[in-house]
Order: C-alpha cells, then sequence, then structure tokens
C-alpha cells in the first residue's frame, strides 16, 4: 500500500538558497550585483546648508554604489553583467549549464537524463555538463531515486496506472532499472488488483445496453493500456460482469 499525494507536492529536499559556501556559486548566471540605490544631488533637506566661506551648500556630494567608482564615476560593469543586462547568455559553459538546469528544475522535478539531454542540445560540452549535473546530484537538486518514488504514486492513483505501464514510462525518462525497480516495488499485486477493480467499476456504467464480448473487450482492453496483466485483468472484468448477472462460465483466456 502506498501513501496517496500530489504529483505537484513532490520537492527534493535542497534549495539553490540552501546550499551556502561551498554551493554552486552563481548560480543565476548573472555576474556582479547591479547598482545600489545612492543619494543623487539635492536628496536631503534643500535648505540650511552652508558652506564654511558663507555660501550655500550646492548639495550632498552622490556616494558610491555597488559597482560605482568612489566621487560618483560610474564604473562599466563586469563583462558578465553587461552580457546579463543585454538578454545574452553567460560566456562561462559552466555558468550556462547552472542556469538551464535551475530553470528545468523550478517547474517539477527532471531526471539526470532529461537535464543532460537539455544540456546536449543547448550545445553545452559534455564535460562541463557532467560536472554541473553531478554537483547538482551533490546538492539533492537531482535525484532519480526520489523522482521515480513520487511518479509511481502519482501516476498510480492519479491514472490508474499499472507496474509494468509505470516501469515503461520511468524508462523513457532515463531512469536505471534498479532504481525503477525498487520503485515499482511500492506497489504489490493486491494493490494493482485492487485499482483495477475501481477502473472497472468507473467503466462498467458506459458499456450498458452493449453486448457481453463487447463489454468485455472493452473494459478488458483499458485495463490491459494501464499496464495490467491479461490473466488480472480477465479476472477482474468477469466478477464485475458476473455481479451485473452476466453469464461468463465461458469465458476463456482466448476471449481476451
Amino acid at each position: 500500500m502506498t501513501r496517496r499525494t500530489d504529483w505537484a507536492d513532490h520537492a527534493y529536499p535542497t534549495s539553490p538558497t540552501d546550499l551556502g559556501d561551498g554551493g554552486l556559486g552563481d548560480l543565476d548566471g548573472h555576474g556582479a550585483p547591479r547598482d545600489g540605490d545612492v543619494l543623487s544631488d539635492g536628496d536631503g533637506p534643500r535648505g540650511g546648508g552652508t558652506t564654511r566661506g558663507g555660501g550655500r551648500s550646492r548639495g550632498r556630494r552622490r556616494r558610491g554604489g555597488f559597482g560605482e567608482a568612489a566621487g560618483g564615476q560610474q564604473d562599466s560593469g563586469s563583462p558578465s553583467s553587461s552580457r546579463a543586462e543585454k538578454g545574452e547568455p553567460p560566456a562561462d559553459p559552466a555558468e550556462r549549464a547552472r542556469g538551464i538546469c535551475l530553470r528545468l528544475l523550478t517547474g517539477q522535478p527532471r531526471t539526470r537524463k532529461q537535464l543532460a539531454d537539455a544540456l546536449a542540445k543547448r550545445d553545452i560540452p559534455d564535460e562541463v555538463a557532467e560536472e554541473v549535473l553531478s554537483r547538482f546530484e551533490e546538492v539533492g537538486l537531482i535525484n532519480d531515486g526520489a523522482f521515480a518514488d513520487a511518479w509511481v504514486e502519482s501516476r498510480h492513483h492519479g491514472r490508474g496506472l499499472a507496474r509494468r505501464a509505470l516501469a515503461r514510462e520511468l524508462r523513457t525518462k532515463g531512469v536505471d532499472s534498479a532504481v525503477i525497480d525498487e520503485a515499482v516495488g511500492q506497489l504489490d499485486s493486491e494493490q494493482e488488483e485492487e485499482t483495477a477493480r475501481e477502473l472497472v467499476a468507473r467503466k462498467l456504467r458506459s458499456t450498458r445496453g452493449l453486448d457481453r464480448d463487447k463489454r468485455l473487450r472493452r473494459l478488458a482492453g483499458m485495463l490491459a493500456r494501464k499496464g495490467y496483466p491479461e490473466g488480472m485483468a480477465l479476472r477482474v472484468v468477469r466478477q464485475a460482469l458476473e455481479e451485473e448477472g452476466e453469464e461468463t462460465e465461458d469465458l476463456g483466456l482466448g476471449d481476451f
């Protein structure tokens, strides 16, 4: 038996803001901080200020902020800051790779293979991609085991998929076979059969009025598409039809 949760509730334990010292560095891909707020000429009270010579003060000297030289002369900023302000991608491939991964992980968890494919499509060198992905695994932002566990729980309860269909989906996402086996092992045969009965019960009413064989094919076919074994699907459908008064003694596996 598994605990029912929504896929959207699943999140990895570590967020970029929790990395602390020795983390991923400049995760958002930007360079130097933006200029801070500074006092412009004339800020503050406009009257009452005088100079030693008796003249009135011409205003407070402008203070330098981040990225600005003393005396108010503005620095040109770092190259990465300029590129970010112009909307251009960072020049450093590692910075680009980190930014790509973080954007993809913002909406939902991803497998390492999914992120690796995304980096390859954006021409990130293989050695850079490997280094960045390994670092993301170290800090918990990539966790194929947690991904697979949450996928199985969500897709079984939400879509009624059986172990076979769930394993097929996880393989297409690049999850390792051993990790898949462990994740689908959350479901036992009793849980699968209980879910199959619920699926048939919801579909049964829409098949009323059809002949018995057509009902059988439609209901059993629905279970087959969701990955249920042939024997289990036929048994569940036969029992559901018998409860409605249908004769099923002459049905065998060859009728499925």
